[in-house]
């Protein structure tokens, strides 16, 4: 009798477990890596899978700074500051306005010491998965010695809410690296 409550009661509590992490969305390397990656490439592209799985879905703001807060960082989005800090202050104020934003890897390339994500971003949980709606981005990462050391973005906006939202936000220059 104890043995099948026991049972019963680990199984309630995984699926509660499960249940809550489900809200995270998480990046599958391992589905959208390619089989002619290099060794080289397929650390680069665990390196920014990490990095943007603990910045874009857990928000896990801390873990960035501890880990990839590096001053050799150049920013080319010119709405975001420089350097992770300002990449981290930036996005803890966003999802303190839009905390159910999340980040779909769609795919990853890998060349050399560049990282190429296409994904889908949405601010709404209730919009994960709807093609029409939130953001088509497509970011570039430089990794060199083992560090993410440049950053590049190309962002669609996909519905009107979304083209709202970026005229009224875009337009500060934030730092002076150009967007090449």
């Amino acid at each position: 009798m104890w043995k099948a409550m026991t049972c019963l009661i680990f199984l309630l509590a995984s699926n509660v477990v499960d249940a809550k992490s489900s809200d995270n969305l998480i990046i599958d390397l391992d589905s959208l890596q390619k089989t002619n990656w290099t060794e080289q490439e397929l650390n680069n592209a665990k390196i920014v899978t990490d990095f943007v799985q603990n910045l874009m879905n857990n928000h896990n703001f801390e873990y960035v700074l501890e880990h990839y807060n590096d001053s050799a960082y150049v920013q080319h989005n010119r709405n975001l500051p420089d350097k992770i800090t300002g990449l981290v202050g930036f996005l803890e104020e966003f999802v303190e306005e839009y905390p159910d934003y999340t980040y779909d890897v769609k795919h990853i390339y890998a060349d050399g010491d560049f990282v190429i994500f296409h994904s889908h971003a949405t601010l709404n949980k209730e919009d994960r998965g709807n093609d029409q709606k939130g953001m088509n981005i497509i970011d570039t990462w430089r990794i060199e010695e083992g560090r993410i050391v440049e950053h590049w973005d190309s962002i669609q906006a996909l519905d009107f809410s979304m083209r709202v939202y970026s005229l009224i936000s875009g337009g500060d220059i934030a730092n002076s690296n150009g967007v090449f």
